[in-house]
């Protein structure tokens, strides 16, 4: 029984040696293997600088205007501040106008009534929130961080995700591969000088997603190499002779607050009546210019 159990025991260690040898000859064992359908293979596209660079300038002339239904989904905070915030999907309307004119409109859902009302030019925001009967207005250059980072929220922010600034000719602009798994893109960085003589700096990183070499992200960047926010695009859809993003995401890091666009309904370049920017103050509303607020009445924010 004894020599039979060993005689056993030989033979097993015969088969191992054998396999390991086997594997060591240049045997793969393929554990399991998926075919993917012929309809969701997206082969990478190949592209240069050169060629980049005219698609995004022939997407950032293609569109004027834009007047737009959309669903609005505001989040602030994050990990960083410790207090992440989710904030219910709100029904609105975005109409822009090149070079900077804005206004962005959330309604309530169901009762449709305005839960905030905001415009700026380029120069001045202004913003009407009925719930608190304020009326908001101040430099859009004006920095100066709310206790609530939802508050931080501004119009202008939208503009840099709906008119795309043009990479002038001459511009010094980098090209790379990215290989970011599970995306691969190709990567544009535009620098820029913050005055005559100054070193080169980050102006703007644009990606491009190379199954079809659409724009999926660009950063802004201020003086300093401060990253002032990220965008994302997605669900590009034709839009008249053009395309357009149908889902965008803003996010505004030291703001601490992102804001996720979807549209609904979607017009491009059309004329946009000018009297349509203009929100005046309704009478008896409180008046806040946040550039004359001290630090101790941030609490009048909206």
């Amino acid at each position: 029984m004894k020599e039979r159990w060993l005689s056993i025991r030989r033979k097993i260690w015969l088969a191992l040696a054998t396999a390991a040898l086997a594997c060591s000859a240049g045997c793969v064992h393929v554990s399991k293997k998926t075919n993917v359908p012929a309809a969701q293979i997206r082969p990478l596209l190949e592209s240069n600088k050169a060629d980049l660079i005219s698609k995004y300038n022939q997407q950032a002339h293609a569109i004027q205007s834009i007047n737009a239904g959309v669903t609005l989904t505001p989040k602030a905070g994050s990990q960083y501040s410790g207090v992440i915030e989710e904030y219910h999907e709100v029904n609105g309307f975005i109409l822009a106008q090149r070079p900077a004119n804005i206004r962005v409109i959330g309604q309530a859902p169901v009762v449709k009534k305005n839960i905030f009302d905001m415009v700026s030019d380029g120069e001045t925001f202004r913003i009407y929130i009925p719930s608190k009967n304020k009326f908001i207005t101040g430099p859009d250059k004006f920095e100066k961080p709310a206790d609530k980072p939802i508050e931080n929220l501004r119009p202008q922010h939208l503009l840099d995700a709906i008119f795309w600034k043009e990479i002038p000719e001459g511009r010094t602009v980098l090209f790379d591969e990215s290989d970011d798994a599970p995306n691969r893109e190709y990567v544009l960085t535009v620098l820029q000088r913050a005055s005559e003589g100054a070193a080169l700096e980050v102006e703007s990183r644009i990606h491009f997603d190379r199954t079809a070499l659409n724009v999926d992200e660009i950063e802004t960047f201020h003086d300093g190499g401060r990253l002032d926010s990220i965008i994302h695009f997605q669900d590009w859809q034709p839009a008249g002779d053009a395309q357009y993003p149908h889902t965008i995401t803003v996010g505004r890091p030291h703001d601490d607050y992102q804001l996720g666009i979807r549209v609904t309904k979607l017009a491009v370049n059309e004329t946009i009546a000018p009297e349509r920017f203009h929100l005046a103050q309704p009478p008896g509303t409180e008046l806040v210019e946040v550039d004359k607020l001290d630090t101790k009445d941030q609490g009048a924010k909206p």
